[in-house]
């Protein structure tokens, strides 16, 4: 079973910089990911992780200018980035989540993080880590034994954590992901080799 412990490189390394979305959709494949994701498929490629995350500097505007989604076991990992859309706008996640589930980690240095649990078209938990008591979604307590086991108060608002608590809220949100998913999010899956798009609407 993951802890957040399990996530620190992804401060150690910081291969995905301080802005990036993370998601995992069950059941679909990549090409079926993106395409509900919105991309233009007349750009799709693969693409390494390192390539990806450079189409998506070049291309960018306010959100991930590349993504690239890629199969592991039964769900897809999509990576967005500099990229944020999948876990905040409700819309695409709504088309992204219909008859299946997902959930993403998303990282954003100079706005909200947040973590989102999306299940058959629907919004099921979205909170954000600094304030995991202030949570939204048609069933915003079914995972609370789980935010428990990583770390992630219920009950608990920024005010109430330290510093050191904080600077566990993305390795707890990855640890809770990976209680719903029963993946782990290892450095070696950004040595995959991705299908990349670029988004239609950025």
């Amino acid at each position: 079973m993951r802890t957040p412990e399990d996530f620190h490189w992804l401060s150690r390394h910081e291969p995905l910089d301080d802005i990036y979305c993370v998601s995992f959709v069950r059941g679909l494949s990549p090409r079926e990911v993106l395409r509900r994701f919105g991309v233009d498929e007349s750009t799709l490629e693969e693409v390494t992780f390192d390539e990806l995350s450079v189409r998506s500097a070049e291309n960018a505007e306010d959100a991930a200018g590349f993504v690239g989604a890629v199969r592991i076991g039964e769900w897809t990992m999509l990576v967005e980035p500099g990229g944020w859309r999948l876990a905040v706008v409700a819309e695409l996640g709504a088309r992204v989540s219909a008859g299946t589930e997902a959930v993403s980690v998303c990282r954003h240095d100079y706005a909200a993080d947040s973590f989102t649990y999306l299940a058959g078209g629907e919004l099921v938990t979205h909170f954000d880590p600094m304030a995991p008591n202030a949570r939204s979604g048609g069933d915003p307590d079914r995972l609370v034994a789980w935010m428990r086991e990583v770390g992630l108060d219920p009950d608990s608002d920024d005010a109430a954590q330290d510093d050191a608590d904080l600077t566990l809220r993305i390795p707890a949100c990855f640890a809770l992901a990976s209680r719903i998913t029963g993946l782990p999010f290892t450095p070696d899956l950004l040595e995959l080799r991705f299908l990349g798009a670029e988004p239609l609407d950025q």
